[in-house]
């Protein structure tokens, strides 16, 4: 099984290719450059190295969300168009869960965090000890809530994602069980991650995990700000704060 697989829900813009349980090759990128601007040529990198025919890959796997709106529909669009060109389906899989697989083997808990903004995080609670058991499955709540759930579960926990810099200081105020924060060169998504969960899936349902290229949609967890403002101006009309001309 032969799977390409893109990640761009967050700051880190990558690519990478996994064949059977080889892990091919990885790009990843985080810097000022748009994932519009940097994912194809890395992808486009990455095919030249491994003189890859893209007509021999079997899958397109993608991190299929939450995260950034823009960055997923970058991905959304890229996958959709290669899987439409190629005539191959998408392996969509959960952005958080692909962040906790970075701490395949590890003790205790696993917690990512993705900044959501509005003093919110992209979240969840993984046991990755043999595998990935998904204890509280990928949600976008208040950093509070997601410790009060650690507390109650009184195992040591290791933090991960971009959210750790926003609230390190509100998680050393609201833990009281044991924490580390994951080392640089595990704490961010990675597009080997995505691929070698997509493979999981696969191997666990075989043809069931695949999403045609038209079908796709990603899993944003909550509306747009944009959609966000407009259902407020709407609520706000309909108490009678404003009236229409």
């Amino acid at each position: 099984m032969k799977i390409l697989a893109i990640e761009t829900s967050g700051p880190v813009a990558g690519c990478a290719l996994v064949e059977d349980d080889i892990l091919r090759a990885e790009y990843s990128v985080q810097f000022k450059k748009k994932h519009s601007q940097s994912l194809v040529p890395m992808m486009e990198a990455v095919r030249e190295i491994l003189e890859l025919d893209l007509s021999t890959v079997d899958a397109i796997a993608l991190s299929g969300g939450p995260g950034s709106f823009t960055g997923l529909r970058i991905g959304a669009a890229t996958a959709k168009g290669l899987g439409l060109a190629l005539d191959r389906p998408i392996i969509p899989v959960p952005t958080v869960d692909s962040l906790a697989y970075n701490l395949f083997g590890a003790q205790g808990l696993v917690c990512p965090i993705m900044d959501a903004r509005r003093s919110q995080v992209y979240t969840g609670i993984y046991d990755c000890s043999e595998g990935i058991e998904v204890i509280r499955p990928q949600c976008v709540v208040p950093i509070s809530e997601i410790c009060e759930d650690l507390n109650r579960a009184g195992k040591r926990v290791i933090f991960l994602g971009d959210g750790v810099p926003v609230y390190q200081d509100a998680i050393r105020d609201l833990l009281q069980v044991p924490y580390a924060f994951a080392p640089a060169h595990l704490s961010r998504q990675r597009a080997a991650a995505v691929a070698a969960l997509a493979l999981r899936a696969y191997r666990e349902k075989k043809e069931a995990c695949f999403v045609s290229a038209d079908d796709f949609r990603p899993e944003y967890l909550r509306k747009t700000q944009a959609e966000q403002e407009r259902g407020e101006r709407r609520n706000y009309s309909l108490v009678g704060g404003e009236t229409s001309s």
